[in-house]
């Protein structure tokens, strides 16, 4: 059975236990996600009007690394103490607190950017909050990998899921990936528009492929936020199962991605 309550999935803010699920090791979290296009990374940065970046939900630093890395600076701002402290260990100064009720003192910045983290935020008040703290010409970015399997590993996968889970609320292979996310894309252009500070909402998107051994994608399954709501019995049974899969695959296949920025431009002059 779930450990959490699980939200619908127009409102995954909301599914708190799985939100704050990924600080149980930051470690695994930061080795076996994966990173963002650097094209898409270089793309943000130079369309930015500057290089003041607030990262939102910056976890073990991933992506403000990356941002960074393109001669960025960069502040993060992230919910778990435990993911703050692996990033600060880095060299990132990260701040602890919920992005909605963050204090920004007063600080204002060239781009926020969000990496696989504003569907865990409330898209009105995310909104909201990221027109207070952007420059005007300022731009959000908000970034999201996504899967794109083939067909018949989509199905090998889902196959293994049923059969660990029979009970799970959720399905992640049920449907492609890109349509689960379309959803989840048009209500963060929505809250966008909805704020009246924004220009147009774009969406700029980069395909890339990424190979994964047996354990490296095992690894990857144990820190998504579906992971949180599994009994370790029901982890031991999807891992081997899934496991399987990847066995018939000669113990390694490559996951294509696309990885899509949702990003509009802050218009007009900054809110008080």
């Amino acid at each position: 059975m779930p450990t959490h309550p699980v939200p619908g999935p127009d409102e995954p803010h909301k599914a708190r236990g799985m939100a704050e699920s990924f600080g149980t090791d930051p470690g695994r979290y930061d080795r076996s996600r994966p990173r963002y296009p650097d094209a898409l990374v270089r793309r943000i940065a130079a369309a930015a009007p500057g290089r003041d970046v607030l990262d939102v939900g910056c976890g073990t630093g991933i992506a403000a690394r990356q941002f960074r890395a393109a001669g960025c600076t960069v502040l993060g701002v992230d919910v778990d103490a435990r993911m703050a402290g692996f990033a600060r260990e880095r060299g990132l100064p990260v701040e602890v607190a919920g992005f909605e009720t963050w204090d920004d003192a007063g600080r204002t910045f060239d781009a926020v950017v969000a990496g696989q983290t504003w569907h865990w935020i409330d898209p009105a008040a995310g909104a909201a909050k990221a027109a207070g703290v952007l420059r005007p010409g300022g731009r959000i970015a908000l970034m999201w990998n996504v899967y794109r399997p083939a067909p018949a590993l989509a199905d090998a996968f889902a196959a293994a899921h049923r059969a660990a889970l029979p009970d799970a609320p959720r399905m992640p292979w049920k449907r492609s990936a890109p349509d689960a996310y379309d959803a989840i894309f048009e209500k963060v252009a929505d809250s966008l528009r909805a704020t009246g500070s924004f220009g147009a909402p774009e969406r700029w998107e980069v395909a890339w492929e990424q190979p994964y051994t047996r354990d490296a994608w095992l690894e990857h399954l144990t820190t998504s936020g579906e992971a949180a709501l599994h009994t370790p019995r029901q982890t031991a049974e999807l891992l081997a199962r899934t496991g399987a899969v990847i066995d018939e695959l000669g113990g390694t296949f490559t996951m294509p991605y696309v990885a899509v920025a949702v990003t509009a431009v802050r218009t007009g002059a900054t809110v008080a």
